[in-house]
Parts: C-alpha cells; sequence; structure tokens
C-alpha cells in the first residue's frame, strides 16, 4: 500500500513569491524563499499573508474621517476672513467654482470616465447639500452669529447625518449607540441655548437649515463613496455646479463690493481648496471604510476645534462652558465608536 493514499493526495497550489517566482503548496511541498532557500508547508495549511500586511480598513477611515472633521473646523474662521474682501454670495459662488476647477483638473489629469447615469441623481443631492446649500446658509449665519455660537449649533449635525443615514440605508444602529449620540446632541443644544440666552436669532435658523442639507449631503456621499473613490464623488458634484457657480460668481462680483486683503485671500484659498476638496475627499472616503453613523459622530469633536480656531484666529472669547461640553462630547463619541452599528 503507497504511503500517501487518495484522502491525503497532495494538493498543488501556485503561490507567487517576492521575488517573482512561483511554488508548490502541498504535502511536503516545498515554498520558495528569498536567495533560493526552501521550506516545508503541512498538508491543509493555507498560505499565510505577508507579514505586515493591512486586511482591517478602519484605522485607516478613522485616520481620514479625522483629517475631515480638522479641515472642516476651520472652515467657519476661514469664512469670516473670506467676508473681509467678499460679500457672502459672492465668497459662495467664488468658492465652489474654484474648488471644482481643481477638482476638474485632477479627473482630467487621472482620465476619470464620467459616473454611471444611476449615480448622478445622488450626485446632485451631494451637490445642492454640501457644496451649494451649507456653504450658503452658514455663510449668511455668520454674518450676525459668532463663529464659535455657529460652530456649536452645527454641533448637532452627527445626530442629523446619522438619522438620514438610518432612513437612507435601512440599517439599524444599536440602542447604545443611539443613546451616545443623543446624549451628545443634548449636551450640544444645551451648550448652545445657554449660550444664546434660550433665544432662536435668524442666524440660528440659517444654521439649522444648514444642518439639513449638510446631512443630506453627507449621507448619499457616504453611500456613493462605497462605489466610487471619495475623490470622484465631491469632484464630479463641484463639476456638476460649476455652470451655475460660475454665472452666480460673475454676478454677485459685480453687485457686491470687493475689498481684497491677506485675510480675505487666505480665507477663500481654504474654504475652496481645504474645506470643500479635501475636507469632503477625505471625509467620504473615511465615512465609506468605517461607515456613516459612526463616521458622523467623529464630527462632535468638530464644534470644539472650531471653538479654539476663532480664540487662536479670531480672538474670540472662549465660553466659560466650553471645557465642560468639551470632556461630555468626547466621551460620547468614545462610546459611539464602541457601539455596534
Amino acid at each position: 500500500m503507497r504511503a500517501q493514499d487518495s484522502a491525503t493526495a497532495a494538493t498543488t497550489i501556485a503561490v507567487t513569491t517576492t521575488d517573482g517566482s512561483t511554488a508548490d503548496h502541498g504535502a511536503g511541498a516545498r515554498t520558495a524563499g528569498t536567495g533560493g532557500s526552501t521550506v516545508s508547508t503541512p498538508a491543509g495549511t493555507a498560505p499565510t499573508a505577508p507579514t505586515g500586511s493591512r486586511t482591517d480598513p478602519l484605522p485607516r477611515g478613522t485616520l481620514l474621517a479625522v483629517l475631515g472633521v480638522v479641515s472642516f473646523s476651520l472652515t467657519f474662521p476661514s469664512t469670516v476672513w473670506g467676508l473681509e474682501s467678499f460679500g457672502p454670495w459672492s465668497l459662495v459662488a467664488v468658492r465652489s467654482t474654484l474648488a471644482a476647477l481643481i477638482a476638474g483638473a485632477f479627473l482630467l489629469v487621472g482620465r476619470v470616465p464620467l459616473p454611471e447615469r444611476r449615480h448622478w441623481a445622488g450626485l446632485a443631492v451631494v451637490a445642492g447639500g454640501v457644496v451649494i446649500g451649507f456653504p450658503l446658509l452658514t455663510t449668511l449665519a455668520l454674518q450676525t452669529s459668532t463663529t464659535s455660537h455657529a460652530a456649536v449649533v452645527v454641533g448637532l449635525l452627527p445626530l442629523t447625518t446619522a438619522t438620514f443615514a438610518a432612513l437612507r440605508t435601512k440599517r439599524r444602529p444599536s440602542r447604545t449607540f443611539w443613546f451616545a449620540a443623543v446624549s451628545g446632541a443634548v449636551v450640544v443644544l444645551a451648550f448652545t441655548v445657554q449660550q444664546s440666552g434660550g433665544a432662536v436669532s435668524q442666524g440660528d435658523v440659517y444654521l439649522f437649515g444648514a444642518l439639513l442639507v449638510c446631512a443630506a449631503g453627507y449621507t448619499e456621499g457616504g453611500r456613493l463613496a462605497r462605489l466610487m473613490p471619495g475623490w470622484h464623488v465631491i469632484g464630479w458634484a463641484l463639476i456638476l455646479c460649476l455652470p451655475l457657480m460660475v454665472v452666480g460668481s460673475a454676478v454677485a462680483l459685480s453687485v457686491e463690493p470687493v475689498s481684497l486683503n491677506a485675510h480675505g485671500v487666505i480665507g477663500l484659498v481654504w474654504v475652496a481648496a481645504g474645506s470643500t476638496f479635501f475636507g469632503l475627499y477625505v471625509w467620504y472616503r473615511g465615512m465609506a471604510s468605517i461607515g456613516i453613523p459612526k463616521a458622523s459622530q467623529l464630527q462632535l469633536a468638530q464644534p470644539l476645534l472650531t471653538l479654539f480656531w476663532s480664540v487662536v484666529l479670531l480672538g474670540e472669547t472662549l465660553p466659560l462652558a466650553a471645557p465642560v461640553a468639551a470632556v461630555a462630547v468626547l466621551v460620547c463619541i468614545a462610546v459611539t465608536q464602541r457601539a455596534k452599528s
């Protein structure tokens, strides 16, 4: 009787080694190694991934989402700087035009094909929410609201985005997730009411409207980023708005006064290249990796970062309640990141 019967027949598996050669894995098979050395592989053992390979996308996805949050946290201070040189309508139209030109250059160099027809409706939602709606409404709000006040109101965006995502994707995060998310929103809302004396201004109306359109844009963009690269999503959304924004820029610049200074130019460049293009690029990639609900909760830290920038860049007075809100919000973030979604 042969030492090796059909039950233990050798199975040959071709494996490409680091030096480009191939070797067979099987019972007693030898695997070629660097420098021609060989090692024995036991029967039935599957080839293992090379050391140092990464199969878990969560750390990188979280990092990308955090970069997006940091970029967004500079949007309000940059917008205030931009308003030193431009009117609100001019600033929004010109920033979107510049961002679209940047995106168009990247799409052209990368020879990116047009999106499939079924994706254009989603791209229109992204364009209406994060390219036009949110920038316009928040810019109008910042004419009467302080940066710190606007930042805290927009702190409700994570809960709004998670709600939109649950409705759009029909996925239901756990009760722990919702409890932590609502708790974070309550902290932000209480902070807002305490700072504004309980009154709701016209600026607050603009800000609450911005929350709705931005959450819709984030949700749809996060969904599309699972089907195409994140920078394709924001790139095509910007291109979709380009004709309208070019016309809007021409009209607004002819009506609103322009007084260029260093702050105004820096603010315009950042909201166009930093917030609108780079920020949304890494944000959508992060959402596609770790999921829309969890990524949205990272934005609970955005108001606190914006408060910091408002003090450093704009010289605003930091509210005394900010440190307390910071600790509470960070706890909520930690809980939502651990909760199953």
